[in-house]
Formats: structure tokens, C-alpha cells, sequence
């Protein structure tokens, strides 16, 4: 383009050049029905999400935060079974479940809240068995590793619990985070924390 051309605006999205006194020929813009300009749209829109689709795609377990593997697949049937034992308030079976060195020190530095193997069968055989009903439900956010060739299984639990009052029975509710911690024991787990 020589220094004499100059951009001359013809209409909206039109622009001419002069150049030495020349003007070239107009052309039209070809004007597009709505119709047209939504399906354009639209197909580029499907593009995009196409693509980025195939850029991302990603498997969960379903019902879950849980990267799709068979390892992960084991670790949640595992801890579904752990669900369904609070459910179903089986006693004999949470024990089978704990790691005879469980521990839980109770996320603190006070030590009167710490519960071992001993301090958990107490309670599983005291204040837990007392209870009439429990609905326990968990959602799985993540499975990773955690030291010494554990597991760690972070979820958020919805707790519905009917327990004996002197007023009569009542339902309690709880929703919390919490974190099973577990080791691999055959082709099987047991819980070193986190019950």
C-alpha cells in the first residue's frame, strides 16, 4: 500500500481505498437472514464444546468425585461397605473392619479425646449400639495416597440418627467432612482411622 492511499469508510463493516485519485468498485455485503446467522453460530458453538470435550474428558465413578480407576473402584465398595455396617449398626463387622492399631487422635492436641482399638470397640459396643436407626450417607470427593502405603479417602457424610431420650426417642442430624484413613490387607482393607 503506497504512503498516498488513504482508508475511506464506506458504511458499517465497508471500507474503501483511495489510492491516487482511483476508488475501486463497491461491493455489497452480503446480507444473512437471522436463521442463517443462529445455525452459523450454533454449529460453532457445538464445535467448541466438541472439542474442548475430547480436551477434557474426564471419568468419575459414578455419584462421586472419584477418579475412575479399578483401584478406586475397590476403595469406594470397600467404604460402602462401612456405610451399610453404620447402617445396619453391625457391630461385630465395624470391628472386623478397624485395623486392630487404629487410632484417632480427634484433630486436636487434647489427648482425652484420642480413641485407640480399645477405646472404639467401647463405644461401638456402648453409645453406638443404643442408637434405633441411622441413615448414613457419603459422597466421595477424592482417594489418594497418604504415608506409608495408606489410603486416604476424603468425603462429606449426611448422618440421621434416632437415639433414646428421656423425653422419647429423637432424630439427630449431622453433616460433616471426614477422612478414612486405610491400608491394604490382602486383596481387602482395614481402617487405621476415621470410623
Amino acid at each position: 500500500m503506497s504512503e498516498d492511499c488513504l482508508r475511506i469508510p464506506r458504511d458499517f463493516g465497508t471500507v474503501a481505498r483511495e489510492c491516487a485519485g482511483q476508488v475501486p468498485a463497491f461491493k455489497p455485503r452480503v446480507k444473512r437472514s437471522l436463521p442463517q446467522l443462529v445455525s452459523r453460530a450454533a454449529l460453532g458453538a457445538l464445535l467448541v464444546l466438541s472439542a474442548a470435550s475430547f480436551g477434557c474428558s474426564h471419568q468419575y465413578i459414578p455419584n462421586t468425585e472419584v477418579d475412575d480407576s479399578q483401584q478406586n473402584r475397590s476403595v469406594i465398595d470397600y467404604c460402602e461397605g462401612y456405610r451399610h455396617a453404620v447402617e445396619q449398626r453391625n457391630v461385630g463387622r465395624l470391628l472386623k473392619m478397624a485395623h486392630p492399631s487404629y487410632y484417632e487422635d480427634g484433630g486436636n492436641v487434647d489427648a482425652s479425646d484420642d480413641l485407640d482399638f480399645a477405646g472404639l470397640k467401647t463405644y461401638l459396643e456402648g453409645p453406638f449400639s443404643q442408637t434405633l436407626a441411622i441413615r448414613y450417607e457419603i459422597h466421595y470427593r477424592n482417594v489418594s495416597a497418604g504415608r506409608k502405603d495408606t489410603i486416604l479417602v476424603d468425603y462429606t457424610y449426611s448422618a440421621s440418627y434416632k437415639v433414646p431420650t428421656p423425653h422419647g426417642d429423637l432424630w439427630r442430624r449431622r453433616v460433616a467432612d471426614n477422612r478414612l484413613e486405610l491400608i491394604r490387607e490382602g486383596e481387602s482393607y482395614r481402617i487405621l482411622s476415621g470410623m
